[in-house]
């Protein structure tokens, strides 16, 4: 068997595989969700403007999106090994340079360094998930995926408060560099090639396609939250990403062998659980971006206390998260998916009941159960999804779940937080004609202005309310199923598409 194909999967160690994977998307997601908290200190360190600073989520955020989309060539094109130690080690380079920074610029080089190898880890440690286990273990298999992906998000902000308010925000990236090391050395000894290697050529008018219409977007709802819709920057960024993505889906769509293959929607439970997740995470930014402000801005309480409140919430979605996967293999995703949403639609719902005197007990409950609800459905929900996709298309699968779910997360955050201001400003203006306050009474403006965006947080919880129940209409329509690639016929089909890929 030579280098360009997949090796046998009964003869492929999976543990090491599976570890180091895990400790580098762990480390990744960490890593993404540390900055916002540390931002604040990093500027005062480095002597920044808010506008420069957030460079370093943006800038991050925006490398790691529009790599997303090129993994799916990335995976045809190189080996699982190459791969995976390359994306580690530009992490680890990344994470390094960060460490050591003694400037603003400095700090961004290494960000973006990371930004390049963590963009390549989630999508490839999902094929490799897919490919190493059969169909009826790949629900335990995503399961311990669900740990990395869930609770490296919701330990970073209590993490990262804890550090910036006792040591220097340098400590965030020496603690993640050793891990980041270690993934290195496991996958450098023990990670061998699981994916096939077909060498499809480099479409340069592909790539930059996709960059400029999936960075386009991502650039422009990350801005339209805090610029505003009407913002020249906001407006031009999102028709020249929309323009561009048309071209992309076009030049795909021509293309025989495409970069990045939209032809998967034609499978329909791919289709229907990609459009539930895609909303999912809009509703799901919600509690994200609004439950730090309302803690923060309103209650007083501190970012370490903050991230205290959303810690038991990732513990118990980190415990069920493989919990969820070993029920999803036997009773599939349809009633894991409706349940979990039907939690998920009245803790929100919850949420958009919040007042200036809301307990921290009443908060961390209603998280708590919230992120239960969600630890139901978000895997089994994905993974039904690419369960039905021939394991040629596993890697375009991956790459277009992930490329859209990044994009729907900017999406949510901009309308949410735009609900949020605009809503707030309303209140505002509606309190001062209504006598509540004067407008040159500065203690009462300010007690007006924190109901208000109470009232504004309210607004947006209940827009997304209304996201979580249309996914819950959506979810009775989930259906089990199986790789396509399981029929005789479709299997030769594909074995004749790789062949004329070939040649």
């Amino acid at each position: 068997m030579n280098s360009s194909q997949a090796q046998s999967m009964e003869h492929v160690k999976k543990g090491p595989i599976i570890a180091a994977m895990l400790i580098g998307a762990f480390v990744a997601f960490l890593n993404q969700t540390l900055m916002n908290v540390a931002l604040p200190k990093i500027m005062d360190d480095l002597g920044i403007q808010a506008t420069t600073g957030q460079w370093l989520t943006t800038g991050y955020m925006l490398v790691n999106g529009v790599l997303i989309p090129v993994t799916a060539f990335l995976i045809a094109r190189f080996t699982t090994r190459q791969l995976f130690i390359s994306a580690m080690s530009l992490f680890t380079l990344g994470t390094l340079i960060c460490a050591v920074s003694p400037s603003f610029a400095i700090l961004m080089i290494g960000r973006l360094i990371q930004a390049g190898g963590a963009g390549i880890l989630m999508p490839l440690m999902t094929v490799v998930f897919l490919n190493i286990f059969p169909v009826e273990k790949r629900g335990s298999a995503m399961g311990m995926m669900g740990i990395a992906m869930i609770l490296a998000p919701a330990i970073g902000p209590t993490l990262s408060g804890y550090i910036v308010e006792h040591h220097s925000w340098r400590v965030l990236f020496y603690i993640i560099l050793p891990f980041a090391v270690i993934a290195t050395v496991i996958g450098v000894l023990f990670v061998r090639n699981v994916t096939k290697v077909t060498k499809p050529k480099f479409d340069l008018i592909s790539v930059v396609l996709s960059t400029a219409g999936f960075g386009g977007l991502l650039y422009g709802f990350s801005e339209a939250g805090t610029a505003g819709w009407n913002s020249s920057e906001v407006v031009w960024s999102l028709a020249i990403g929309t323009v561009a993505l048309i071209a992309f889906v076009a030049v795909q769509l021509m293309s025989k062998n495409p970069m990045l293959e939209f032809r998967i929607f034609k499978y329909n439970m791919f289709t229907l659980t990609t459009l539930i997740n895609v909303i999912v995470t809009m509703a799901m930014y919600a509690a994200m971006i609004l439950m730090p402000l309302f803690l923060q801005n309103i209650r007083g309480f501190t970012p370490l206390e903050s991230g205290l409140m959303m810690l038991p919430g990732a513990i118990v979605m980190g415990i069920m998260s493989p919990i969820t996967g070993a029920i999803f293999d036997k009773i599939g995703a349809r009633w894991l998916s409706v349940i979990g949403l039907a939690i998920t639609v009245g803790m929100t719902y919850e949420f958009s009941h919040l007042t200036v005197d809301t307990s921290y007990t009443h908060l961390i409950v209603i998280y708590t159960v919230r992120m239960f609800g969600m630890s139901l459905m978000m895997m089994p929900i994905q993974t039904a999804g690419l369960n039905q996709l021939p394991r040629s298309m596993n890697a375009h699968g991956t790459a277009m779940s992930n490329t859209l779910r990044t994009i729907s997360g900017s999406i949510g955050t901009a309308i949410l937080v735009t609900v949020m201001t605009s809503q707030t400003k309303h209140y505002v203006t509606e309190g001062i004609k209504a006598g509540a306050a004067k407008a040159t009474d500065k203690a009462q403006m300010a007690a007006l202005t924190g109901q208000s965006m109470v009232h504004g947080i309210n607004d947006a919880f209940v827009i997304a309310t209304w996201l979580s129940a249309v996914s819950l209409v959506l979810a009775f329509f989930i259906k089990k199923t199986t790789p396509q690639e399981e029929n005789p016929k479709a299997e030769m089909q594909q074995v004749g598409q790789t062949a004329n890929a070939k040649g």
